[in-house]
């Protein structure tokens, strides 16, 4: 076991659970035997699409919506009505929706910047959260998270990390740790999205009326409003989140981690830049970061224009080893063998398992059971936090510009300058609680 990987176990008994072995999914459902209520902060696009599966499931109810877009909020409301004949609550506010008494569980969808903030907020409430990845928005949030949801064992928290609960994603891992591969020394991790145009700069404006801007900025810097920073494109500006690293980094590092048993890397190297949306966004459209463990090298790659990228797949894992190469993505995984230059006969047979997908509503469903009949949930917050913060590392190495080291006895870099990018500073009156 990597070193990094066992100090941070040791740190987090809860962890070795759900990282050790294939989660229990695989083989258990819940009866659902106990209705259950639940608030949606964050309404527009994938929050939206995780109460739509709550919803496929028997005794869900949904009280009640938040979202800082009153045209959104409106539009969800008329849209959940539809679902289940009955009108939910509607709040601007998300503190209102922790004080209502009757919500047993909040799905937090917003924005990044405020994953941390509301978590824990909704845990002192007494509420069971689901809250969309990354778990947190820097290395500290991470920390800090953790500490809540132990602070608060009583609560279920469920990171919206789907892959946890997709039989597949076991599977090809296993195959990894099995040998077959012979050594592998190198993993590749990437995504490649096809968007047709490049962004065009936009100038300052007044937020639209029906928008709460100064809600919506929450713990971030006061900056003016700007429809580029705003709605799915918060996530190319570091503010509010981390580019392409952090937004798919954390399905697909998630188990380049997993399936090498590996925790925090000793270095990182950046490399990437902006090229194609100039002047448009802060976080790169074309990123690399090389992340050096003792046994083997990671490699991060995002291109935000081609859609296009390794082995002729948009998005995936690769495990390359001396026998052969596994493949991985939402869609299935293979196996590519490697020839043997004596014998010239393939040292494995190659294998393709296909047809499969992410499966929200099993995560969904297993966060359900959770709540009704106890036990871990599938995508625990030792989880979240180990992903979120190693794709953190991959941001801070562009953002310095340099190779940083991290330190694991001092759980911080090596760097002065990495170091300061291991905590945000929050704007008045928002504060990050310290446990």
């Amino acid at each position: 076991m990597d070193t990094n990987r066992r100090e941070f176990i040791k740190k987090s008994a809860v962890a070795a659970a759900a990282i050790s072995s294939v989660p229990t999914f695989l083989n258990a459902c819940a009866s659902p035997n106990e209705k259950v209520t639940v608030a949606l902060i964050g309404c527009r696009s994938m929050g939206f699409n995780n109460l739509q599966a709550f919803l496929n499931e028997d005794n869900v109810e949904c009280l009640a919506l938040c979202d800082v877009d009153s045209q959104i909020l409106e539009s969800r409301a008329k849209e959940v009505e539809s679902l289940t004949q009955k009108k939910p609550l509607a709040y601007k506010d998300f503190r209102e929706v922790l004080d209502n008494p009757d919500v047993n569980a909040v799905i937090i969808g917003t924005p990044d910047h405020w994953h941390a903030v509301m978590m824990i907020m909704a845990l002192e409430a007494g509420k069971h959260v689901y809250v969309e990845k990354p778990m947190g928005h820097s290395i500290e949030e991470c920390k800090t998270m953790v500490a809540a949801a132990a602070k608060y064992p009583g609560q279920v928290v469920q990171v919206g990390m789907w892959q946890r609960s997709s039989k597949h994603w076991f599977e090809a891992s296993e195959v990894v740790r099995s040998g077959e591969l012979g050594d592998v020394k190198l993993v590749r991790a990437w995504i490649y999205k096809g968007y047709d145009e490049p962004y065009k700069a936009k100038p300052d404006s007044e937020a639209p009326g029906y928008v709460d801007y100064d809600m919506w900025l929450g713990p971030a810097p006061q900056r003016p409003f700007n429809p580029n920073r705003f709605h799915y494109n918060f996530r190319w500006f570091w503010d509010y989140a981390g580019g392409a690293m952090t937004d798919w980094g954390v399905h697909l590092l998630d188990f380049a981690l997993y399936a090498m048993d590996a925790g925090y890397p000793d270095s990182i190297s950046p490399g990437g830049g902006i090229y194609l949306n100039q002047g448009a966004v802060e976080t790169p459209d074309f990123q690399q970061a090389l992340y050096n463990y003792p046994t083997h090298s990671m490699v991060w790659e995002c291109g935000l224009n081609p859609g296009i990228g390794p082995y002729g797949k948009g998005h995936g894992v690769a495990f390359v080893g001396t026998r052969g190469t596994l493949i991985l993505d939402r869609n299935g995984w293979q196996v590519l063998p490697e020839t043997n230059n004596t014998t010239r006969e393939k040292w494995i047979e190659a294998k393709r398992i296909e047809g499969v997908s992410m499966n929200l509503q099993e995560h969904v469903k297993n966060f359900l059971k959770c709540i009704r009949r106890g036990g871990k949930p599938n995508a625990p917050v030792e989880v979240g936090a180990l992903t979120a913060s190693v794709s953190e590392m991959g941001n801070i190495a562009y953002r310095t510009g340099k190779i940083i080291h991290w330190n694991k006895e001092q759980e911080k870099f090596k760097e002065d300058e990495a170091n300061k990018l291991m905590k945000l500073t929050y704007r008045d009156p928002w504060k990050l609680p310290v446990f």
